[in-house]
């Protein structure tokens, strides 16, 4: 069985010889300071680095993976590997208004304020090491329609189809023959316009500006359902995941009328199409607590969702119980993993009924932090192989 097999039926809720074992997410850079510092391998640690260190232009146009990074996963999947995970190749589709040249803006005695590499200016004042930000991309139309010129221009420069070719076409060898999954990571409906106005406004925005909402919205879709479906076709995902964070630790940001109208209305016009082209799998990415939102994603087209923070109230045996054929990834406390054995065998414990049920794979509930140690890490990783070796028990 390869493991592009493993993972589908795993999420497919169907039996394989074992259940895959992967991780939620790449590696959080200060746990892998952290491994490496207890013995893990200095070049293999280093080179899972964070995406965004990837991401950056060296000056204006002198990266050619700005948009469609895919290298960067290669170093990834080598950590997880070492580590003993199932390899899966992460890449990312970036948006072309959504990376910037990192510059100062403006320095006094008093404060420093730099752009970063997503375009936001962010102040720091003097003896202070903290950055906040000190004026969002957009503030209105105006803001939007420069960049959206700029995008349009990026896309020309950038999103041709011999680059998209270029960049993608060296995973595909390696995936037909199984062995390792694509997971896609996308960002969505709410989380784009989030980033460009910050969080204030953009709730503020819902009632004062809902067509500069989904005008941005339209014009997301626009480099989907174009740019991106030559990506699907080259690469063919197993999983494409939406970055949305929609929701806190009480419950989402926005109503559910909401939710059907700004991002719900744009699901169900993309979904299809990916389908269509290939992808067999649609999550959504959103930590805090989305309970009450799961219908309307599953009647958006969504097909399961990751992280499932625990420390938010996302407990997956009761979402199970509501939503019996709902696919997971992630569910367990990364908290758990720095208490040690003890504390890890409780909590694959209770996350086991969702394991012999199917459709789940097991992962922590965010980046494992670094208060975890290499040893306590390694146990869990130990662990979770013995329980995915129950993977779909239940099923007749």
């Amino acid at each position: 069985m390869t493991n592009r097999e493993r993972e589908r039926m795993t999420l497919d809720f169907e039996k394989p010889d074992r259940g895959a074992i992967e991780e939620t997410f790449y590696p959080w850079v200060l746990t892998c300071r952290r491994f490496k510092e207890e013995g893990f391998p200095a070049e293999i640690a280093d080179g899972a680095r964070d995406i965004t260190n990837d991401l950056v232009g060296k000056g204006e146009n002198d990266n050619p993976e700005k948009y469609l990074p895919v290298t960067w996963g290669e170093g990834v999947m080598r950590y997880e590997q070492e580590f003993g995970f199932d390899p899966v190749r992460r890449c990312h589709f970036v948006l072309p208004f959504r990376r910037f040249e990192e510059k100062l803006i403006e320095e006094t005695p008093a404060y420093v304020i730099k752009q970063d590499i997503f375009g936001r200016q962010n102040i720091r004042r003097a003896g202070s090491e903290i950055e906040i930000e000190h004026k969002p991309i957009i503030e209105g139309w105006e803001d939007w329609e420069r960049l959206k010129a700029h995008g349009d221009a990026e896309l020309e420069k950038y999103f041709t189809d011999e680059a998209i070719d270029a960049a993608y076409t060296p995973l595909r060898e390696g995936h037909e023959r199984g062995d390792y999954s694509i997971r896609l990571n996308l960002e969505g409906f709410f989380w784009v316009p989030r980033e460009l106005m910050g969080n204030e406004a953009h709730l503020y925005a819902f009632y004062e500006e809902p067509e500069l909402l989904h005008d941005i919205c339209e014009y997301v879709f626009k480099v989907y359902s174009t740019k991106l479906l030559r990506v699907i076709d080259i690469i063919q995902p197993d999983i494409v995941y939406m970055m949305e964070d929609l929701s806190g630790k009480t419950g989402p940001m926005i109503s559910n009328k909401m939710f059907d109208e700004f991002v719900g209305a744009y699901y169900r016009r993309l979904f299809p199409l990916l389908r269509e082209h290939g992808v067999h799998n649609i999550f959504v990415d959103t930590d805090g607590d989305f309970m009450m939102m799961i219908p309307h994603f599953m009647d958006a087209g969504v097909d399961g969702f990751l992280p499932m923070d625990v420390n938010a109230g996302m407990d997956i045996v009761k979402v199970r119980e509501n939503f019996p054929r709902l696919k997971i990834i992630g569910g367990y406390n990364k908290l758990r993993i720095a208490e040690g054995p003890a504390a890890i065998d409780e909590e694959f414990d209770r996350i086991l009924p969702v394991v012999r049920q199917g459709g789940y794979i097991v992962g922590a509930d965010h980046q494992v932090p670094p208060s975890a140690s290499i040893e306590n890490y390694r146990y869990y990783i130990k662990r979770l192989r013995e329980v995915m070796a129950q993977c779909g028990a239940d099923l007749k």
